[in-house]
């Protein structure tokens, strides 16, 4: 999407970015009961036309109900927009003429892709990774009104405990989280580091 956009033209980059960005600027609630909605109306029609395809012509379809994936559908879409705002400055910072160049030396497209452009953009795909990855381990309320009742996340199990009582499990799986993150925060930067030190090095 970040290349996508990167290769638009202003005209169209614009209004499709801030259209992007939308799930970023709404607030959690307003997103968890659109998605829900949206969910709700859409698995509505769907199970009714499979129970008039049952009806009438003996034909029968899987039905849709909330679960594991309209959980996974809700935090891939408040989650993009922080993953493409990460990778497209690593994009600016690129030769324009860097994917041609490749091509012209004979490498096909995907080949040039993988072994020219994702390795310059990676700190920004890995950065990406570690927003998105806290943004859905911390998040509640969308996860809330989007998993239905055969799927919790972290989030969810820690708050129907907190309801109940606070355990130690809940200490656990707080420190556990912490460390985590903190492991995934410092690998990443003794990585951009290091890669700053090659970049620099080979400069001179």
């Amino acid at each position: 999407a970040s290349i996508g956009f990167y290769n638009m033209k202003r005209r169209w980059r614009t209004p499709l970015v801030t259209i992007n960005n939308i799930p970023m600027m709404n607030a959690d609630i307003v997103t968890g009961v659109s998605l829900c909605l949206l969910f709700v109306a859409a698995f509505a029609a769907w199970n009714g036309f499979v129970d008039w395809m049952e009806t009438t012509y003996r034909l029968t379809a899987p039905r849709l109900y909330q679960g594991f994936g309209t959980l996974l559908i809700a935090h891939i879409t408040f989650n993009i927009p922080y993953v493409i705002l990460s990778v497209m400055p690593k994009l600016r910072q690129l030769d324009p003429n860097i994917f041609e160049a490749a091509q012209d030396l004979g490498a096909t497209g995907w080949y040039a892709f993988r072994k020219v452009i994702l390795p310059e953009i990676l700190p920004g795909v890995l950065n990406g990774a570690l927003i998105a990855f806290t943004m859905s381990i911390d998040d509640f309320v969308i996860s809330y009104f989007t998993a239905g009742s055969g799927a919790n996340t972290l989030s969810m199990v820690v708050y129907s405990m907190v309801r109940r009582r606070i355990s130690p499990e809940i200490n656990a799986l707080s420190t556990l989280m912490f460390v985590v993150v903190i492991a995934l925060m410092i690998l990443i930067n003794v990585r951009q580091s290091r890669q700053d030190q090659r970049t620099q090095a080979a400069i001179r």
